[in-house]
């Protein structure tokens, strides 16, 4: 039996490395971390204590076209404030789609970054 005991990282896909800098590190913030020198292009984040991995990949199937749909493949990331999350995503211009009850049993917003990788942000119900 394997037992399991975390995710580690996801990789995403991403046409442009430096346009996807500006996506997760400015207007996400999230912490960008050290990288092995692969010979692939790429960059590592920390999201708590897992990564996310962007992977420079200029064409290839593992790159989406469309717009928001949750039932595609997707990363999702638990946050602390719902409403604080909305207001800072406003201020940044990023479009979102909002489900403040969903029934996951959590409030949901979904974003796209750059090429269309979907992420989906997770925060507790807010009143």
């Amino acid at each position: 039996m394997i037992e399991f005991e975390y995710i580690h990282h996801m990789s995403l896909a991403v046409r442009d490395i430096n346009r996807s800098r500006v996506f997760y590190s400015d207007v996400l913030q999230l912490k960008e971390i050290e990288r092995p020198p692969f010979d692939s292009v790429g960059i590592w984040y920390a999201i708590g204590e897992q990564q996310l991995h962007l992977i420079q990949q200029p064409q290839g199937e593992t790159l989406r076209e469309g717009n928001i749909d949750s039932t595609d493949g997707h990363l999702a990331i638990w946050v602390r404030s719902y409403r604080q999350t909305l207001e800072w995503l406003d201020q940044q211009n990023v479009f979102y789609e909002a489900r403040p009850h969903s029934l996951a049993g959590f409030a949901q917003i979904y974003i796209l970054d750059p090429d269309h990788n979907i992420i989906e942000l997770d925060a507790p119900y807010e009143e």
